[in-house]
C-alpha cells in the first residue's frame, strides 16, 4: 500500500497564557503550551522561559486551548476530496472525522457496485461530474485521503456496501459462501486501516441482514480491535427493540458497540430517553464496551427515499424506480406509508407536515427546497404520498429531507450520559442541508454548555475529544499531553456559538479563533488558511498510524 512522503517539519508554536481544557474532563488550568514539529513539547507555567528561536507566539490570554474536536459521525466521504479545505468542519474546531457511516460508503467496491452506490447515496454526498473514482479497496480510499485534506479521518467498513459486493441487493440471508466472502472483505478493510464496521439497518441492502449475520461480522471486527457503529433498525416505534438487538449483537460477538446518532424520535418516544439510558447502563454493568454519539438539534436528516418500505427498495435503484412507476406498487406503498407505518419511516405513519425538502439533484425541482411535502401536496391538490412518489421519480432518488421529529428533553438527557460523545451526522450537499454540518460543535459549547448549563465546559470538551479518541484507539490524540500530536483548537468561551440556521445552514461558527491539525494552522483568527495537513488515521495493533 502506498504511503505519503514524510511531512516537512512544522513550525514551532508557543501559546501564551492559555486556559487549558485538556480533554480528560479535569478542571481547567492556565499554562503556556509549546508545540515543536507537530507535537506538544512542553506544558508549563505561564511565561514559560526559553522560547525556541523562530517560534510563533500566539497570545491565548482569555481563550481556551483544547484538543481538536472529533466528529464521531460524519458524511464527508466525497466532500472531503472535492473540497479538501473542508471549511464546514475546521471552522467549528473539528480536526478528525469518522467516515464510512450508516453502512453505505465508497470502499470496498467494484465496477458493478460503485455506479449503483453513487446513485443511492447521491443525496448524502452528491455525485460530482468528472470526479476521479480510481480507488476500489479501503486501503486505496485511505491513500486518496492522504494526498491532502484539512482534517484527519478515520474510516468504518460499511456493511451494506460489503453486502452488495457479496450478494447484491437481495432480501434474504446470505449463503455460507456469501457470509464467508463478507467476513473476508471486512477483514481486508480492517487490515488496511479501518477502525471498525458501520451498519445501516433502515437502508438497502443492510436492512435485510439478520442478527446472526451481524454477529458473525462483528466477531471479525472484534478480532481486529475495532468497533461496531450501527444505524439500528428503528428510531421510532421499534427504537428500544432496535437498541436491544445491537446490545445483544455486542454481547454475542464480544465486539465494542458505539450507538451512532442515538436518539428517541417521533411522537411515540416523547420523554422516553430514560428507557434507552437504562438499557445502556444495564449493558455497561454487564461488561459491554458501549459508547454513543448524538447531535444537538431536534430535526433529523436523511434521503427522501429512506422513507420507502424496505420491499420497495429491493434490487437497487433501478428496481426501486420501476416500482415507483407501477400503479399497483404505488398503492401498496401508500397504504404502508399512510396507514400502517413503513419500516423505512421507523414503523411510524408518515406525517408529511414534518418532512421538509432540503436538497435535490434535479435543479428543475429547486423550488421545492424548504417546502414540506404537505405544503406541496396542498398546493397541487394531491395526496402527500403521491407527491412523495413523484419527487422520487423526478429526482432519481436524489432528494434529501429534514424530519422534524425530535424532542428537546430526550436530546438533553442523552447528552448528559457518561457514555456520550459528539457527532454531527452532517450532510454537506443540497441547497439547504441541516445546519448541524456547520454548527454542531459550537452549539454544544455555546448553547448547551454556556447558555443552558446542561454540561460543564470541561465535560463538553471531553465528549468531543478524549472520549472519542479512546473509542477510536487513536495514538496520542484527544488530550493535551506532552508527546501528543498537536491537534488543537483555541476558542473564546464567552463568544463561541453556532450561527448556521435552517434558513442559512452554511454559516461558520463564531468564537473559534485558531485550529491546528498535526501542528499546522487550518484556521487563523477565524479564517481558513487553505492548509491540508490532515491524513487518514489507520488502525494498527498499536492504534492509528503515526504521522
Amino acid at each position: 500500500m502506498a504511503r505519503p512522503e514524510a511531512p516537512a517539519p512544522r513550525p514551532d508554536l508557543l501559546f501564551r497564557g492559555a486556559t487549558v481544557v485538556d480533554g480528560s474532563g479535569a478542571e481547567r488550568y492556565r499554562a503556556d503550551v509549546r508545540v515543536a514539529d507537530g507535537v506538544i513539547a512542553e506544558i508549563g507555567r505561564p511565561d514559560l522561559d526559553g522560547d525556541p528561536s523562530g517560534a510563533r507566539t500566539v497570545d491565548a490570554d482569555g481563550l481556551v486551548l483544547a484538543p481538536g474536536f472529533i466528529d464521531m459521525h460524519a458524511h464527508s466521504d466525497l466532500r472531503l476530496l472535492v473540497e479538501p479545505e473542508h471549511p464546514s468542519r475546521v471552522t467549528q474546531g473539528v480536526t478528525c472525522e469518522v467516515l464510512g457511516q450508516d453502512g453505505l460508503s465508497y470502499a470496498p467496491v467494484d465496477d458493478r457496485t460503485l455506479p449503483a452506490l453513487r446513485r443511492q447515496i447521491a443525496g448524502w454526498n452528491g455525485d460530482p461530474a468528472g470526479f476521479d473514482w480510481a480507488w476500489r479497496s479501503v486501503g486505496e480510499y485511505l491513500d486518496r485521503l492522504d494526498r491532502g485534506i484539512a482534517v484527519n479521518a478515520c474510516y468504518l467498513v460499511p456493511h451494506g456496501t460489503v453486502r452488495m459486493l457479496a450478494m447484491g441487493w437481495d432480501n434474504r440471508p446470505p449463503t455460507p459462501l456469501e457470509l464467508d466472502r463478507m467476513r473476508h472483505l471486512l477483514a481486508q478493510g480492517l487490515r488496511e486501516g479501518a477502525v471498525g464496521m458501520s451498519s445501516g439497518l433502515t437502508y438497502t441492502p443492510g436492512m435485510y441482514a439478520g442478527t446472526a449475520e451481524l454477529v458473525a461480522l462483528c466477531e471479525v471486527v472484534a478480532a481486529h480491535g475495532g468497533y461496531h457503529a450501527p444505524h439500528q433498525r428503528s428510531y421510532g416505534a421499534g427504537a428500544l427493540e432496535g437498541y436491544a438487538e445491537m446490545v445483544e449483537i455486542a454481547r454475542k460477538s464480544g465486539c465494542p458497540l458505539h450507538l451512532t446518532h442515538a436518539t428517541m424520535n417521533f411522537g411515540v418516544n416523547r420523554g422516553r430517553a430514560g428507557e434507552l439510558l437504562d438499557l445502556v447502563d444495564r449493558a455497561i454493568a454487564d461488561g459491554c464496551d458501549l459508547t454513543l454519539d448524538s447531535y444537538p438539534y431536534l430535526p433529523g436528516s436523511t434521503t427522501l427515499a429512506a422513507l420507502l418500505p424496505s420491499w420497495a427498495t429491493e434490487g437497487g435503484p433501478d428496481a426501486t424506480l420501476a416500482r415507483l412507476a407501477d400503479p399497483a406498487a404505488r398503492e401498496r406503498i401508500r397504504i404502508e406509508v399512510e396507514e400502517k407505518g413503513s419500516d423505512g419511516c421507523h414503523g411510524v405513519v408518515t406525517d408529511w407536515h414534518t418532512v421538509q425538502i432540503s436538497g435535490v439533484g434535479n435543479q428543475a425541482l429547486a423550488p421545492t427546497v424548504g417546502r414540506t411535502v404537505a405544503d406541496l401536496a396542498a398546493e397541487r391538490g394531491r395526496g402527500g404520498t403521491e407527491v412523495f412518489l413523484e419527487l422520487l421519480l423526478d429526482d432519481g432518488l436524489a432528494t434529501t429531507v429534514l424530519q422534524h421529529v425530535g424532542h428537546e428533553e430526550n436530546v438533553r438527557a442523552i447528552m448528559r450520559h457518561p457514555a456520550h460523545t459528539a457527532g454531527s451526522d452532517g450532510l454537506l450537499v443540497g441547497a439547504r442541508p441541516h445546519p448541524r454540518a456547520w454548527g454542531t460543535f459550537a452549539r454544544y459549547l455555546g448553547h448547551y454548555s454556556r447558555e443552558l448549563g446542561v454540561l460543564t465546559l470541561e465535560e463538553t470538551v471531553a465528549r468531543m475529544t478524549g472520549r472519542p479518541a479512546r473509542r477510536l484507539r487513536l495514538d496520542r490524540r484527544g488530550l493535551i499531553r506532552t508527546g501528543h500530536h498537536a491537534d488543537l483548537v483555541l476558542f473564546d468561551p464567552a463568544a463561541v456559538r453556532d450561527t448556521a440556521t435552517f434558513d442559512e445552514p452554511r454559516l461558520p461558527a463564531a468564537g473559534i479563533e485558531y485550529v491546528y491539525v498535526n501542528g499546522v494552522a487550518v484556521v487563523e483568527r477565524g479564517r481558513t488558511t487553505g492548509a491540508l495537513p490532515g491524513r487518514a488515521l489507520r488502525r494498527t495493533e498499536q492504534g492509528a498510524r503515526a504521522l
